[in-house]
């Protein structure tokens, strides 16, 4: 019976996963509060790149996975999803090593090797991976094992993407529910079930999480959280971008996949890649982890935690839309125009932060002191 439902009525079916995960992670979390209150489970204090003043457990990543999970194995079969066996394997694998680094702390070297694991049994076991770089740098179809490799590079960088920009109260889940919720709809109007319900099954726990997270936060997600986040939105973006590849049949239903893909993930794309390049060419450690960062820019700009979310929903809303709306123009024009806005939007906040600090501040310190030397 409800299968037969939820065919002939899909946004029953949307809303009812939506809203199972939600009441799952939305009851599961003050438990976890209560328990990390008892047991003393708390995000320490002292680290620099740290905003929050009081003891705030880490662990709502827990709830946020098992509220995703518990909803994803309930209805795979449902929709006849059998993918969902190598998504949620590697989600467990990466919610042990979350765990782990939440309450004892995690080494980068095996963290990184755990992540190549993960992103090894999506690409090869599930066949989560690109076939081709749509004429972004006119490429088009690559070898299977190029693709391949560069699915793996991609999934660990939005993995880590996600969890760089944790750093504001609520801020990692509300663009994860952004993620979640365009890629839901794009794959529900493209009639593409299995993974609109992924998609609704994050969206849900991650909005049952944010109640607790949103500012002033009670509890953290932590890296178990981010990672998971990250690890879906990968997989979505990457069957998003393959569902509608030029030349399938039936044709795509959206043109200019990839671009909206990127336009959906542009606030950790931007902000990861914008980092990583600045740490490079003043000689650190791309991993190495700083107050550089574009939410530490606008705290320092005196945003408080709302103004920040207002701000970043606003920025990346306006991308997709953006790209939504010049989608003819081509994955090519679209990926180096987002570039564009992207540079305009670092330079202008860049300009405002140093004329805040010194009005002798000019156009040029923002590559000759903001870039280059960093401090």
């Amino acid at each position: 019976m409800p299968k037969q439902l939820f065919a002939e009525y899909p946004l029953v079916f949307y809303i009812s996963i939506t809203t199972l995960a939600y009441l799952l992670v939305r009851f599961a979390i003050p438990s976890i509060i209560h328990a990390a209150n008892k047991h003393s489970l708390f995000d320490s204090i002292d680290l620099h790149r740290k905003e929050h003043k009081g003891n705030i457990s880490r662990l709502g990543g827990i709830g946020l996975f098992c509220g995703f999970t518990i909803t994803v194995l309930l209805f795979a079969t449902t929709v006849h999803y059998q993918e969902a066996n190598f998504l949620i394997a590697s989600s467990i694998l990466l919610f042990a090593l979350g765990i782990k680094d939440d309450i004892y702390g995690v080494s980068p070297s095996t963290k990184f090797a755990l992540q190549i694991v993960v992103a090894l049994i999506l690409v090869v076991l599930g066949d989560f991976k690109l076939s081709s770089l749509y004429g972004v740098f006119n490429i088009w179809d690559v070898h299977p094992i190029a693709g391949g490799i560069f699915s793996i590079a991609l999934i660990i960088f939005i993995n880590n993407a996600f969890n760089l920009i944790d750093g504001v109260d609520g801020l990692a889940g509300t663009v994860g529910a952004i993620v979640s919720l365009c890629f839901g709809v794009f794959f529900a109007l493209g009639n593409d079930v299995a993974y609109a319900f992924i998609a609704f099954s994050m969206l849900g726990a991650i909005l049952g999480f944010l109640i607790f997270n949103y500012p002033p936060a009670k509890i953290f997600m932590g890296d178990t959280g981010s990672l998971i986040i990250g690890l879906v939105s990968a997989v979505l973006a990457i069957k998003f971008i393959e569902i509608n590849k030029v030349g399938v049949v039936p044709g795509p239903f959206f043109s200019s996949a990839p671009a909206i893909a990127v336009a959906v993930l542009i606030v950790p794309i931007f902000d990861s890649l914008r980092i990583f390049f600045i740490r490079l060419i003043n000689r650190k450690s791309p991993f190495r982890g700083d107050r550089n960062h574009i939410h530490h820019r606008l705290l320092r700009l005196g945003l408080n935690a709302k103004q920040i979310l207002l701000v970043t929903i606003s920025f990346n809303g306006s991308m997709i839309a953006l790209t939504l709306l010049l989608s003819h123009l081509g994955n090519f024009a679209l990926i180096f125009l987002q570039i564009g806005i992207c540079m305009v939007f670092n330079t202008i906040l860049t300009y405002v932060k140093g004329r805040k600090a010194t009005k002798a501040y000019t156009i040029k310190d923002v590559f000759l002191k903001d870039t280059v030397k960093v401090s």
